[in-house]
């Protein structure tokens, strides 16, 4: 039985009654990393062992994470369906496809959205530094912003499980252009911009509802969670499946599990640690940890010791 604690930067709360969840006893502690007392400076410390102790950490990213640069999320108190639940339908494949004005408030939005001006943060760029230690796996992002590779993140460590909103396919011939040359087109008096290979209807290169994630993002994504000795799970919700599975999938091959989050996910209960609190402040002080020497070899499920 692990033992979690969940630690929060804003909270000014003490302890609170045991959590359980996943069918184990467990407890979440809820502390304040800001006024530490000596549980909560227990329980940080527990996290920072954690990333001490790793050789392969693989990190997935929601939108919780691109609030601090000025992009909004979609389920949190202020995000963007909670406020507009309609703002939804944009987001989904049926609408958009049958629906020429769901398309044309689509195109406004992509034109008007904050990524355009939005600049990476100190959350993203700690993964920048984790990859320059040599520990970072992989980064499974379910933003569609760039807002990693932006901050200077190699391409090579991000899987975008949702793809990217600064690209443009097409639903009939699979075409693929520039977001840039689709809103030149919208600019230019085209309210709803189809195909010029096809005609046919043209969308962002994201994942929409309804629509499957590429299964070769999906594979390097299972690998990526089954082949680290920590999973960190950052500012997302984990209620979007498939990208909350690979949690699992992470845990049930042994990693550790930290969870980053301003809101209570479905996977505290398995989680390590829960950490609470600005991501932009907890992420660089939790990641600049630097390897413990005498931490244990490498075990995952990649290693066929473990089978």
């Amino acid at each position: 039985m692990r033992r979690n604690g969940e630690v929060g930067a804003g909270g000014r709360r003490g302890c609170t009654d045991a959590l359980r969840g996943g069918g184990d006893e467990r407890r979440a502690i809820v502390v304040d990393v800001v006024e530490q007392g000596e549980d909560s400076a227990a329980q940080w410390r527990r996290a920072r062992e954690l990333v001490a102790a790793a050789h392969r950490i693989t990190v997935l990213t929601g939108a919780g994470i691109s609030t601090g640069a000025g992009i909004p999320d979609f389920r949190g108190p202020n995000g963007v369906w909670t406020r507009d639940p309609r703002a939804q339908r944009l987001s989904d494949i049926d609408s958009y496809v049958s629906d020429p004005e769901v398309r044309r408030l689509a195109w406004e939005s992509r034109a008007e959205h904050p990524a355009w001006d939005a600049v990476p943060g100190p959350a993203h760029r700690a993964f920048v530094d984790l990859a320059g230690s040599g520990r970072l796996r992989a980064v499974l992002t379910q933003n569609i912003d760039e807002l990693h590779q932006r901050a200077g993140l190699d391409p090579s460590y991000v899987l975008e499980l949702h793809g990217s909103m600064f690209g443009t396919v097409c639903l009939s011939c699979s075409a693929s252009g520039t977001m840039r040359a689709a809103l030149e087109r919208v600019a230019a008096g085209e309210q709803d911009p189809h195909c010029t290979e096809c005609g046919g209807i043209l969308k962002s290169a994201t994942v929409s509802f309804g629509q499957a994630l590429d299964p070769e993002v999906v594979r390097e994504s299972q690998r990526a969670a089954m082949d680290c000795d920590l999973f960190l799970a950052v500012g997302s919700s984990l209620s979007v499946h498939p990208a909350a599975g690979f949690t699992d999938l992470a845990v049930r091959a042994g990693a550790g599990l930290v969870i980053c989050n301003g809101e209570p996910t479905p996977y505290d209960g398995q989680a390590d640690v829960v950490l609470r609190g600005s991501l932009d402040e907890l992420l660089p002080e939790l990641l600049s940890v630097p390897p413990d020497e005498n931490r244990p070899p490498l075990r995952t499920w990649a290693d066929p010791r473990t089978w």
